[in-house]
């Protein structure tokens, strides 16, 4: 598919979407999110790929939020088919079974925070600045910011960030719960890559399984999420995957899964 507005690459099993707005710092408007649920898509379906890769272009942002001057013009009704078209999109990443590594090297505000936080880890430049700035427009996060913050950091961090709109460092943002790991600016790049490659070589049906369990359970009661756990490990008990894993530990040698 040729994009707009994205940049797709391949890396081995890794693949990089890249937002390709510098200009506008990377903003969020429909097209865009319609290319990243395409996108999305692809790499879901897609066989050679274990591992995905969200960045933005430029040195300056990652995403810098909604863009303005469309979200400006909105209708109400336009405004709840963008905030839907948001959301779905935003679920969608959170319930992929192959993990998402958000490459965050500057601001993630707004829409960009939101999207950032519906990645399995978020992995940021010392210099990234994260937060929830809608109230200074008049509205609030549109693209489950109020629910994903309150569940990442809590709801007095979400309160606070939404409420009185200041970004954050990115210290903060790790301490709170909202970043994965933070790092200098020059060895972001590797850390990334090296995540991406440990992920990559992991085996697929149990990084499918931890991902499934830690999401899902999260929205279940205790003893449903589980139930869930123990048929998520009683599938991956079936796998080649499993077999190869305890006899390579057993044989003393480097596991190869076949994600089968």
């Amino acid at each position: 598919m040729d994009y707009q507005n994205l940049l797709v690459s391949d890396r081995g099993a890794v693949r990089t979407i890249t937002i390709n707005r510098p200009d506008k710092l990377n903003a969020l408007n429909l097209a865009t999110l319609q290319e990243l649920d395409a996108a999305f898509r692809a790499a879901r379906e897609d066989a050679g790929v274990r591992v995905v890769v969200l960045a933005g272009a430029g040195e300056k942002a990652f995403v810098a939020g909604a863009d303005i001057a469309e979200l400006a013009a909105l209708s109400p009704i336009q405004a709840q088919a963008f905030s839907r078209a948001g959301q779905n999109l935003m679920r969608a990443m959170e319930r992929q079974t192959k993990p998402v590594i958000a490459r965050i090297q500057g601001f993630a505000l707004g829409g960009g925070m939101e999207l950032a936080m519906s990645c399995h880890l978020r992995i940021a430049s010392e210099k990234a600045r994260l937060g929830q700035p809608e109230i200074n427009l008049g509205v609030i996060p549109g693209f489950g910011g109020t629910q994903r913050l309150t569940r990442l950091a809590g709801r007095s961090a979400a309160l606070e960030l939404c409420l009185l709109g200041q970004p954050i460092d990115a210290v903060r943002a790790l301490a709170l719960g909202v970043l994965t790991r933070v790092v200098a600016p020059e060895t972001l790049d590797a850390e990334v890559t090296a995540v991406a490659d440990q992920l990559a070589a992991s085996a697929p049906i149990a990084v499918a399984g931890i991902l499934d369990a830690v999401t899902l359970g999260a929205d279940c009661a205790l003893d449903p999420a589980l139930e869930f756990e123990t048929q998520a490990f009683a599938l991956c008990c079936s796998s080649a995957d499993m077999k190869e894993g305890t006899q390579a530990f057993l044989q003393k040698r480097k596991a190869v899964f076949s994600g089968s």
